[in-house]
Protein backbone atom coordinates (compact mmCIF):
# COMPACT_ATOMS: atom_id res chain seq x y z
CA UNK A 1 0.00 0.00 0.00
CA UNK A 2 0.89 3.94 -0.93
CA UNK A 3 -0.02 6.44 0.59
CA UNK A 4 0.10 9.78 -2.10
CA UNK A 5 -0.17 13.18 -0.59
CA UNK A 6 -1.34 16.05 -2.49
CA UNK A 7 0.23 18.97 -1.46
CA UNK A 8 -1.05 23.17 -2.13
CA UNK A 9 -4.23 22.12 -3.53
CA UNK A 10 -6.27 24.74 -2.00
CA UNK A 11 -6.11 28.46 -3.10
CA UNK A 12 -6.42 29.99 0.59
CA UNK A 13 -4.21 27.32 2.16
CA UNK A 14 -1.58 27.81 -0.34
CA UNK A 15 -1.31 31.70 0.68
CA UNK A 16 -1.41 30.91 4.57
CA UNK A 17 1.75 29.29 4.04
CA UNK A 18 3.04 31.75 1.90
CA UNK A 19 3.72 29.13 -0.90
CA UNK A 20 3.93 29.34 -4.79
CA UNK A 21 1.05 27.75 -6.49
CA UNK A 22 1.67 24.97 -8.65
CA UNK A 23 1.18 24.02 -12.04
CA UNK A 24 0.57 20.85 -11.60
CA UNK A 25 -0.36 18.29 -8.63
CA UNK A 26 2.35 17.98 -6.05
CA UNK A 27 2.81 14.97 -4.67
CA UNK A 28 4.95 13.13 -1.89
CA UNK A 29 4.51 9.65 -0.01
CA UNK A 30 4.32 8.25 3.03
CA UNK A 31 4.91 4.68 4.40
CA UNK A 32 2.22 2.04 5.89
CA UNK A 33 4.22 2.87 9.53
CA UNK A 34 2.78 6.31 9.32
CA UNK A 35 -0.50 5.26 8.98
CA UNK A 36 -3.05 5.43 12.24
CA UNK A 37 -6.94 3.80 12.22
CA UNK A 38 -9.59 2.84 13.96
CA UNK A 39 -9.41 6.32 15.88
CA UNK A 40 -6.80 5.43 17.69
CA UNK A 41 -4.80 8.20 19.67
CA UNK A 42 -2.18 10.30 17.69
CA UNK A 43 1.31 10.36 19.68
CA UNK A 44 2.49 13.26 19.57
CA UNK A 45 6.28 13.10 18.86
CA UNK A 46 9.27 14.41 20.35
CA UNK A 47 11.29 15.94 17.82
CA UNK A 48 9.14 18.59 17.03
CA UNK A 49 7.29 21.76 18.44
CA UNK A 50 5.01 22.16 15.79
CA UNK A 51 3.08 19.92 14.66
CA UNK A 52 -0.26 20.55 13.10
CA UNK A 53 -3.17 18.96 11.87
CA UNK A 54 -4.43 19.23 7.82
CA UNK A 55 -7.84 17.24 7.36
CA UNK A 56 -8.23 15.95 4.13
CA UNK A 57 -10.67 14.21 1.64
CA UNK A 58 -9.22 10.84 1.01
CA UNK A 59 -9.37 8.67 -2.11
CA UNK A 60 -8.82 4.59 -1.57
CA UNK A 61 -7.57 2.99 -5.26
CA UNK A 62 -9.53 -0.31 -6.39
CA UNK A 63 -7.72 -1.52 -9.15
CA UNK A 64 -4.33 -1.26 -10.73
CA UNK A 65 -3.60 1.18 -13.43
CA UNK A 66 -1.01 3.15 -15.34
CA UNK A 67 -0.81 6.41 -17.42
CA UNK A 68 -4.57 6.32 -16.57
CA UNK A 69 -6.34 9.13 -18.60
CA UNK A 70 -8.35 11.91 -16.85
CA UNK A 71 -11.83 10.57 -18.20
CA UNK A 72 -11.39 6.89 -16.96
CA UNK A 73 -9.84 7.50 -13.96
CA UNK A 74 -13.71 7.25 -12.09
CA UNK A 75 -13.33 3.70 -12.78
CA UNK A 76 -10.07 3.49 -10.41
CA UNK A 77 -11.62 3.95 -7.08
CA UNK A 78 -15.31 3.67 -5.31
CA UNK A 79 -14.56 4.22 -1.40
CA UNK A 80 -13.69 7.74 -0.41
CA UNK A 81 -12.66 8.86 3.27
CA UNK A 82 -11.33 11.85 5.35
CA UNK A 83 -8.03 12.30 7.12
CA UNK A 84 -5.60 13.38 8.75
CA UNK A 85 -2.02 14.61 7.56
CA UNK A 86 0.06 15.24 10.36
CA UNK A 87 3.05 18.01 9.97
CA UNK A 88 5.72 18.59 11.58
CA UNK A 89 5.74 22.53 10.46
CA UNK A 90 9.16 24.03 11.83
CA UNK A 91 11.09 20.96 10.33
CA UNK A 92 9.05 21.51 7.05
CA UNK A 93 10.08 25.06 7.08
CA UNK A 94 13.84 24.29 7.68
CA UNK A 95 13.86 21.65 4.56
CA UNK A 96 12.49 24.11 2.34
CA UNK A 97 14.58 26.48 3.57
CA UNK A 98 17.55 24.24 2.73
CA UNK A 99 16.04 22.51 -0.54
CA UNK A 100 15.81 19.42 1.54
CA UNK A 101 13.22 16.83 0.53
CA UNK A 102 10.39 16.70 3.64
CA UNK A 103 10.15 13.22 4.61
CA UNK A 104 11.18 13.74 8.19
CA UNK A 105 8.58 16.25 8.62
CA UNK A 106 5.14 14.42 6.73
CA UNK A 107 6.14 10.75 6.92
CA UNK A 108 7.20 10.09 10.53
CA UNK A 109 5.46 7.28 12.45
CA UNK A 110 1.55 8.44 12.83
CA UNK A 111 1.40 11.17 10.41
CA UNK A 112 -1.30 9.57 8.48
CA UNK A 113 -4.61 9.26 10.44
CA UNK A 114 -7.17 7.60 8.10
CA UNK A 115 -10.85 6.79 8.55
CA UNK A 116 -13.14 4.33 7.55
CA UNK A 117 -14.19 4.27 3.73
CA UNK A 118 -17.30 4.57 2.20
CA UNK A 119 -18.67 4.26 -1.18
CA UNK A 120 -18.55 7.20 -3.21
CA UNK A 121 -22.23 6.16 -4.86
CA UNK A 122 -23.53 7.40 -0.86
CA UNK A 123 -22.35 11.06 -1.96
CA UNK A 124 -24.25 13.09 -4.65
CA UNK A 125 -21.53 14.63 -6.36
CA UNK A 126 -17.94 13.70 -5.31
CA UNK A 127 -17.07 17.41 -7.03
CA UNK A 128 -19.04 18.75 -4.39
CA UNK A 129 -18.59 17.06 -0.69
CA UNK A 130 -18.33 19.46 2.03
CA UNK A 131 -15.64 18.59 5.16
CA UNK A 132 -14.64 20.27 8.23
CA UNK A 133 -12.72 19.34 11.50
CA UNK A 134 -13.04 20.37 15.03
CA UNK A 135 -10.31 21.04 17.37
CA UNK A 136 -11.98 20.71 20.88
CA UNK A 137 -15.18 21.27 20.14
CA UNK A 138 -14.54 24.46 18.17
CA UNK A 139 -14.84 24.30 14.21
CA UNK A 140 -11.21 24.74 12.69
CA UNK A 141 -11.12 23.86 9.06
CA UNK A 142 -13.81 24.11 6.40
CA UNK A 143 -13.30 22.45 2.81
CA UNK A 144 -15.10 21.92 -0.03
CA UNK A 145 -13.72 19.63 -3.20
CA UNK A 146 -15.05 21.90 -5.64
CA UNK A 147 -12.40 24.43 -4.47
CA UNK A 148 -9.35 21.93 -5.18
CA UNK A 149 -7.30 23.72 -7.84
CA UNK A 150 -6.85 19.88 -9.11
CA UNK A 151 -9.96 17.14 -8.85
CA UNK A 152 -10.03 13.66 -7.95
CA UNK A 153 -9.80 12.55 -11.46
CA UNK A 154 -7.27 14.77 -12.78
CA UNK A 155 -5.15 14.02 -9.29
CA UNK A 156 -5.52 10.20 -10.47
CA UNK A 157 -4.45 10.49 -14.46
CA UNK A 158 -1.08 12.89 -13.31
CA UNK A 159 0.41 11.12 -10.69
CA UNK A 160 -0.65 7.42 -12.32
CA UNK A 161 2.09 8.83 -14.93
CA UNK A 162 4.85 8.36 -12.71
CA UNK A 163 3.50 5.80 -10.42
CA UNK A 164 1.72 2.05 -11.01
CA UNK A 165 -1.34 2.86 -8.48
CA UNK A 166 -2.08 -0.52 -7.08
CA UNK A 167 -5.49 -1.69 -5.25
CA UNK A 168 -5.68 -0.17 -1.79
CA UNK A 169 -3.43 2.78 -2.18
CA UNK A 170 -4.76 5.86 -0.72
CA UNK A 171 -4.54 9.16 -2.10
CA UNK A 172 -4.59 12.65 0.37
CA UNK A 173 -6.41 15.33 -1.83
CA UNK A 174 -4.49 18.40 -0.23
CA UNK A 175 -5.90 20.61 2.80
CA UNK A 176 -8.13 23.93 3.43
CA UNK A 177 -6.94 26.59 5.18
CA UNK A 178 -7.10 26.75 8.80
CA UNK A 179 -4.36 24.38 9.95
CA UNK A 180 -2.86 24.78 13.36
CA UNK A 181 -1.00 23.18 16.13
CA UNK A 182 -1.75 20.19 18.23
CA UNK A 183 -0.90 19.78 21.95
CA UNK A 184 -1.57 16.26 24.15
CA UNK A 185 -4.92 15.86 25.60
CA UNK A 186 -6.45 17.86 22.11
CA UNK A 187 -9.58 15.98 20.58
CA UNK A 188 -9.98 16.16 16.90
CA UNK A 189 -13.14 15.35 15.15
CA UNK A 190 -13.76 15.20 11.56
CA UNK A 191 -17.12 15.12 9.03
CA UNK A 192 -17.50 14.19 5.70
CA UNK A 193 -20.81 15.92 4.37
CA UNK A 194 -23.04 14.67 7.91
CA UNK A 195 -20.89 11.64 8.44
CA UNK A 196 -18.91 11.64 11.51
CA UNK A 197 -15.24 10.09 10.24
CA UNK A 198 -12.92 11.09 12.86
CA UNK A 199 -12.86 11.03 16.25
CA UNK A 200 -9.76 11.08 18.35
CA UNK A 201 -6.96 12.18 21.13
CA UNK A 202 -3.43 13.28 21.12
CA UNK A 203 -1.29 11.49 23.43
Amino acid sequence: MKIICIGRNYLPHIKELGHQVPESPTFFLKPDTSVITCNRPFPLPAFSQQVEYEVEILVRIGKEGKNIQECEAHTCYHELGLGIDFTARDLQKKCIEQGNPWEIAKAFDGSAVISQFIEKEAFEDINNLNFHLDLNGTTVQVGNSGDMLFPIDRIIAHVSQFLTLKEGDILFTGTPKGVGKVAVNDRLEGWLEDRKLLDFRVE
